[in-house]
């Protein structure tokens, strides 16, 4: 359970590094998750674009819009008291001129009231990054396995592999930290390439595929509790299986209300004798 009640900030988290304290960050998409797992002690809710294929049945976080991402984030903001969430940029919301990428940002922090914003892509982004941090929005990198771009990667695969991706990767992370990101995370890298970059870079690295040292780890939280999700990545640690516990409590009631089974007497209510007697046109006895 949770021993902090204050709520988590960036600054919070930047000491999380220092003091070698790890970051437990996990993704929800509406008002009940959110509460839950605020009240379980995750520092960071991320309300990631992962909705698109886990909440809205989309193949890729492609489809996912500004206004599917303003709907979530209003609903998990209403509900977390601790947490920090960090609400992710869909695809194309920040590709455009630095004045619309702003805008959009601004928007998921003024409407969706989120308390921070994440992007994906590397040392590009760098000029953008800056800009809104001297808008006063926090942003968490992105790089590795970058979701929005998969069909430009070729699927998901390990990024870095060789000597030119983890260079990238490296140089990547120190320009978004430079520009003025709180936090990046790093997916599908090797661990070793994640540990490098870890020790090179002041800011938290949020693993998730990137291993053990990291500075936090994320999780998509459907994957976690195997929730109506499909997949199931070597990186994913299953901690439940509320999926088939649904399913079957489902199928339960399908039977119950099919043989009459459901509703019993101590799920009805019941009006007095006098009331039926006057409604049936008889005459109540004494």
């Amino acid at each position: 359970m949770q021993t902090q009640t204050q709520p988590i900030t960036t600054t919070e988290l930047k000491k999380r590094k220092q003091q070698k304290q790890p970051v437990a960050v996990l993704t929800a998409y509406d008002y009940p998750t959110a509460k839950i797992v605020d009240a379980a002690g995750v520092d960071v809710i991320l309300v990631g674009d992962s909705l698109g294929m886990v909440v809205l049945g989309y193949e890729s976080t492609v489809p996912v819009t500004m206004e599917d991402m303003l709907h979530h984030a209003k609903a998990v903001t209403r509900a977390a008291k601790r947490a920090l969430v960090v609400v992710d940029m869909p695809f194309l919301s920040y590709h455009g001129s630095l004045d619309d990428a702003v805008k959009n940002a601004g928007r998921l922090m003024q409407e969706g009231l989120a308390k921070a914003v994440k992007l994906e892509g590397g040392a590009e982004l760098a000029p953008l990054v800056q800009r809104l941090t001297q808008a006063g929005i926090p942003v968490m990198g992105h790089i590795g396995l970058t979701p929005q771009s998969v069909h430009q990667l070729g699927g998901y695969k390990v990024q870095g592999k060789d000597r030119e991706q983890a260079q990238k990767l490296l140089t990547d992370a120190q320009a978004l930290a430079d520009a003025g990101a709180f936090a990046i995370v790093l997916e599908c890298v090797p661990q070793e390439v994640a540990q490098m970059v870890t020790d090179r870079i002041e800011i938290p690295t949020i693993g998730i595929g990137a291993g053990a040292g990291c500075d936090g780890q994320v999780l998509v939280l459907h994957d976690i509790l195997q929730f109506a999700s499909s997949l199931s990545p070597k990186f994913v640690k299953q901690y439940a299986s509320i999926g088939s516990m649904i399913e079957q409590a489902v199928a339960q009631y399908v039977n119950e209300v099919r043989t009459r089974a459901f509703p019993a007497d101590e799920h009805v209510f019941h009006a007095s004798e006098e009331t039926i007697a006057q409604l049936y046109g008889e005459v109540t006895k004494p």
